[in-house]
């Protein structure tokens, strides 16, 4: 088998739109990286950036299932001794709505600058407006 070798300018790169509402934020989650990381192409290669763009709506209104409102932790850590910080998923879902699918599409996409570019691909919103209705974003059949 041959890597095929997409040329930058080559690459059509569509925009997506997801809406959370009643979802699980794993399973939206995954549909979001599987979109920037550009799988669902024919072209696809694991070191180029081929993914689409991925427009993600009501990310407040995903759902957890079972306990994990009340269990789940996040942890962050100030880099001194001592400074390891602790939310569950209902604190920080009051502080930044957005940043449980924030931290768990980011999670799930390659470390280093491949990924942080496909990670710049992804917009969350946590109502359901958003500002990229001139790029007509095509919405996303489950």
């Amino acid at each position: 088998m041959k890597t095929v070798f997409v040329k930058p300018q080559e690459v059509k790169r569509e925009w997506h739109i997801i809406d959370a509402t009643d979802r699980p934020l794993g399973e939206v989650a995954v549909k979001a990286a599987y979109l920037a990381r550009g799988k669902h192409k024919g072209c696809y290669t694991p070191h180029q950036l081929i993914g689409d763009f991925v427009v993600i709506v009501n990310a407040d209104k995903a759902l957890m299932t079972g306990n994990k409102t009340q269990k789940k932790m996040y942890y962050r850590h100030s880099g001194y001794p001592g400074g390891m910080r602790s939310f569950s998923y209902e604190k920080l879902l009051q502080r930044r709505p957005d940043a449980p699918m924030r931290l768990a599409i980011k999670g799930m996409l390659p470390k280093g600058t491949l990924g942080n570019s496909m990670f710049r691909s992804i917009k969350i919103y946590s109502g359901d407006k958003h500002p990229h209705a001139a790029q007509q974003p095509t919405a996303y059949q489950w």
